[in-house]
C-alpha cells in the first residue's frame, strides 16, 4: 500500500500535463489568451464542438476553456485549433511569465502607437517630410500588417465558425482604409490630388484605437471575475508531508497539489489548512471563517475534521488528508461559483440573438451607406468610403456581449465573498422575482440543536429502558431533532440492535427487535387515539403508547431580523413545518410570520409550493431531507450550509453561514441590483449602436472618432458591471 501511494505521489510530481490542469476525470481545462467578449466564446466552442468534445465551456473573463478529453483528441490538436482561430493557449509558466512583463496585446499596442502619433499629427506638425506619401506608407504598412495579424485570425476563425465578430468589421474598415490610400498614392502619384486620396492615418488611428479599446476592455473584464481569484487565494500553495524512513520521522515541504489521500500532514500555528482531512494528533484554535462567516477560532482536536483553506490560529496539528485537489470543500466552492459564473440568465437570450446577426447587418449599412452617399448623393469617391468605414468601426457588438456576462460575474462574486453561493445567473434573475419565501422551522429558523427536556413514562417500562430505545431509533435517521437526541443520549445509553428500519419522511421510524415487538418514535399526528398534547414526540410499542418526549429548540438570533428585512422589501414570508400546530403558530407570532402551514409531510409541504406558485413566484429554505422535494419545486431553492446533501443538491442558493439568515435578504436585493445593472448594459448596448450608426452614416462622424466612440462604449458597460460589485444595495 506504502508503495502504491509513493508511486502514485511521484506520478502526480513529474506527469503534470503541458498546457492543462485537470479538474475531474477526463475534465481538462486550458489557459486562452486574446478572448474579449462573449462572441470569442462562442466561436471557441462551437469548434470545440465540431471536434466531438462534449462539456464544453468557455469563459472569456476567467481565460479558461474546460471539456472532457476523449480518444478521438489531443490536447495539442485542441490548441492548435484555438490558436488557429487568432486566439493563444497558454502554459501556466507562460501565464505567470505574462504577469512580470508586457502581455503580447500590451506589446502590440505600444508599438502601433509609436508609430500612429506622427502619423496622427502630421497635419499640425511642421515636418513637410511626415506629409510625404511615401512617409506616411512606411509608417503605416508596420501598423497595418499588426492589424492583419491581431484582427484577421480572429475575423477569419469566427466566420468560418458562422459567428462574425467585431474584428471582421474594423478589419475590413481599415483594409478598405488602406488599400484605398494605396491605389490612390499609386494612381495619382505626382499630382497635388494625392492627398485627398491619403488616409494612412485612418488606417493607424482606427487599429491602435481598437488595441487601446481591446486592452482596457481585458483589464476591466478581468475584475468582474475576481471573486474566483480571491477564492483560489485562500488555498495553501504549500504543505508539510510527515514521512518516515530510516526508522526516523521527516517534515518535506511538498507542492500542495501534489499531495494524495491518506497522506500525513503537520500543521503549524499560522499555517493554512492544505487539504481536507481527520486531525489524528493535536489540538488547535482554527479560523474558519472563509467556509462560516464567524470570526471566532473554533476549537478542535483528536478525531475532528478540517477544511483545506481554513487557518490555524494557534496549536499544531497532524492531519490525515481525506479529500484533497478538486474534492476539497473550498475547490467546490471555486468550481461552483465559475460554472455559476458562466451560466446565462434568460434575459441574454435578447442580447445573444441581436449579436448573431449583428455583423452582417452593420455590413449592409456600411454598403449602403456608400452606395446611397456615391450614387444617390452623388458625393466624392472617398467621402462616400469614409462614411462607410465610419459605420463599420463605430458599431459595436461587444457591449451586447459584454453586458450580461460581466454582471454576473460580479454579481454571483460579491454574493461568494459574502459566502453566499449561486448557481448561476439564471438563479439570479429567478430570484430577484421572487413574491413569496417559505420557511421551514427545525434547522432553518430555529437552531437545530434539540434538548428532550422532559420524558413521560407511559406505560411500565424503565426510564433507562426508553433511553436506549429513542437512542437506537434514532441513530437511524437523519432529522436535526434525531441528530441532537443522539447526541445528548449517547452517554449514558447502549444501543439495541433493531431490524426492518424505516424511516417515513415528516413522520417517524419504526423497527423491530430480536423478539419481535415494533417500535415507533415520531409524530403522533397520524392516529389521534396515540396523541398527547404535553409532548413533542411519542415512544410506541406494538402499537401501544410507552412515552412522551417534550424536545425544546432555539430560534435562530438573526430569524426575526430576516423576517423584518423582507417584509420590508415587500416579500410574503410562510412558515412551512412538520411540527405541532401550536408551536408554529407560536413562532410565526413571534417572528411576524405571514401565513403558517404547520403538521405538513412531505408530500403536503410539495402541495402548499405549487399552491402558493400560483401568487407569484417562490421561494423555499430548507435543510432537511424531507424539505428536498419542496425545494426542487419551488422556483428558487435556498439551503443552509449545514443541510443535508441532498437539499443542498435540491437547491439554487446556499448560505455557507447557515446561522445568518440576513443572508437571504442580502440575495434577494442582489439578485434585484444584478437584474438592473444587466438592463442598464443591454439598454446602454442598444442605445449606442441605434444612435451611433446613423450619426456615422449620415457623416457627422469621421473613422477616427468613430473608432474612439466605439473603443469606449464597451468600457462603459463593464465599468457598470464592475460598480455592482461595490454599490450600494436597495
Amino acid at each position: 500500500m506504502l508503495l502504491h501511494l509513493q508511486l502514485e505521489r511521484y506520478k502526480k510530481r513529474v506527469n503534470i500535463p503541458y498546457l492543462c490542469t485537470v479538474i475531474e476525470a477526463e475534465k481538462t481545462t486550458l489557459t486562452v489568451e486574446g478572448m474579449t467578449c462573449s462572441n470569442c466564446a462562442a466561436t471557441v466552442t462551437k469548434a470545440l464542438q465540431k471536434k466531438g468534445l462534449r462539456d464544453v465551456t468557455v469563459s472569456f473573463i476567467d481565460k479558461e476553456v474546460s471539456f472532457l478529453l476523449d480518444d478521438a483528441n489531443s490536447i495539442s490538436d485542441i490548441s492548435s485549433s484555438i490558436n488557429k482561430l487568432g486566439y493563444k493557449v497558454v502554459t501556466p509558466k507562460q501565464q505567470l511569465l505574462s504577469v512580470k512583463r508586457l502581455s503580447l496585446l500590451e506589446k502590440k499596442f505600444y508599438f502601433s502607437l509609436l508609430l500612429t502619433l506622427p502619423l496622427f499629427f502630421s497635419m499640425w506638425l511642421p515636418f513637410h517630410w511626415l506629409h510625404a506619401p511615401i512617409t506616411q506608407l512606411v509608417l503605416c504598412t508596420p501598423v497595418f500588417l499588426v492589424g492583419l495579424w491581431h484582427f484577421g485570425k480572429s475575423a477569419w476563425g469566427s466566420v468560418k465558425m458562422g459567428v462574425p465578430n467585431m474584428d471582421v468589421l474594423i478589419l475590413i474598415g481599415s483594409s478598405a482604409a488602406f488599400i484605398y490610400s494605396l491605389m490612390g498614392m499609386i494612381v495619382y502619384s505626382g499630382t497635388s490630388e494625392i492627398h485627398t486620396y491619403l488616409f494612412f492615418e485612418t488606417t493607424a488611428t482606427i487599429i491602435t484605437l481598437v488595441l487601446l479599446g481591446n486592452l482596457i476592455e481585458d483589464k476591466s473584464v478581468s475584475q468582474t471575475g475576481s471573486a474566483v481569484r480571491e477564492l483560489a487565494a485562500m488555498k495553501a500553495s504549500k504543505a508539510l508531508l510527515v514521512s518516515t524512513h530510516d526508522g526516523h520521522e521527516h517534515l518535506n515541504e511538498v507542492d500542495s497539489s501534489t499531495l494524495l489521500k491518506f497522506d500525513l500532514i503537520h500543521v503549524n500555528t499560522g499555517d493554512k489548512v492544505p487539504v481536507d482531512g481527520t486531525i489524528v494528533s493535536g489540538n488547535a484554535a482554527l479560523d474558519e471563517s472563509l467556509i462560516t462567516g464567524e470570526s471566532m477560532p473554533v476549537e478542535k482536536g483528536l478525531g475532528a475534521q478540517v477544511i483545506g483553506g481554513t487557518i490555524v490560529v494557534n496549536g499544531q496539528l497532524r492531519v490525515r488528508a481525506t479529500k484533497v485537489g478538486s474534492e476539497t470543500v473550498l475547490a467546490g466552492i471555486i468550481e461552483l461559483v465559475k460554472k455559476a459564473q458562466n451560466e446565462k440568465p434568460a434575459i441574454q437570450k435578447l442580447g445573444d440573438k441581436v449579436s448573431a446577426i449583428f455583423v452582417p447587418v452593420v455590413l449592409g449599412i456600411s454598403l449602403l451607406t456608400f452606395l446611397l452617399s456615391y450614387f444617390g448623393f452623388e458625393m466624392a469617391m472617398q467621402k462616400a468610403l469614409m462614411h462607410s468605414i465610419a459605420v463599420l468601426v463605430i458599431s459595436c457588438p461587444c457591449a451586447m456581449g459584454l453586458a450580461t456576462p460581466t454582471a454576473v460575474m460580479a454579481g454571483i462574486g460579491r454574493a461568494a465573498k459574502n459566502r453566499i453561493l449561486i448557481r448561476g445567473g439564471n438563479t439570479l434573475e429567478q430570484f430577484a422575482h421572487i413574491k413569496t419565501i417559505v420557511f421551514d422551522k427545525t434547522g432553518t429558523l430555529t437552531n437545530g440543536n434539540f434538548i428532550l427536556s422532559d420524558l413521560t413514562k407511559l406505560a411500565d417500562v424503565d426510564e433507562s429502558t426508553l433511553r436506549n430505545l429513542i437512542f437506537s431509533l434514532e441513530l437511524y435517521s437523519s432529522h436535526p431533532i434525531a441528530k441532537s437526541l443522539v447526541n445528548q443520549l449517547k452517554a449514558n445509553t447502549q444501543k439495541i440492535e433493531l431490524l426492518n428500519i424505516k424511516e417515513e419522511k415528516g413522520l417517524g421510524i419504526s423497527a423491530n427487535d430480536a423478539s419481535g415487538n415494533s417500535y415507533f418514535i415520531g409524530h403522533s399526528r397520524n392516529n389521534s387515539s396515540l396523541s398527547t398534547p404535553d409532548a413533542s414526540l411519542i415512544l410506541t410499542k406494538n402499537n401501544e403508547l410507552i412515552a412522551g418526549l417534550q424536545i425544546k429548540d432555539e430560534v435562530k438570533n438573526s430569524a426575526q431580523a430576516c423576517i423584518s428585512s423582507l417584509k420590508k422589501l415587500g416579500i410574503k414570508t410562510v412558515l412551512l413545518s412538520g411540527d405541532a400546530h401550536e408551536k408554529c403558530e407560536a413562532l410565526a407570532q413571534l417572528l411576524g410570520i405571514d401565513e403558517v402551514y404547520s403538521e405538513q409531510n412531505p408530500a403536503q409541504k410539495l402541495a402548499c409550493i405549487e399552491k402558493l406558485k400560483t401568487s407569484g413566484a417562490v421561494a423555499m429554505v430548507g435543510d432537511g431531507v424531507n424539505d428536498a422535494p419542496a425545494l426542487s419545486k419551488a422556483d428558487v431553492g435556498i439551503s443552509l450550509s449545514n443541510a443535508t446533501g441532498v437539499a443542498i443538491e435540491s437547491s439554487q442558493i446556499i448560505l455557507l453561514n447557515g446561522n445568518n439568515l440576513n443572508d437571504i435578504a442580502l440575495a434577494f436585493q442582489l439578485s434585484k441590483t444584478t437584474l438592473k445593472t444587466i438592463k442598464q448594459n443591454l439598454f446602454w448596448a442598444f442605445f449606442y449602436n441605434s444612435i451611433a450608426i446613423p450619426i456615422a452614416a449620415l457623416g457627422f462622424l469621421n473613422p477616427m472618432l468613430a473608432a474612439l466612440s466605439m473603443a469606449f462604449s464597451d468600457v462603459i458597460v463593464i465599468g457598470n458591471s464592475i460598480w455592482l460589485k461595490t454599490k450600494k444595495l436597495n
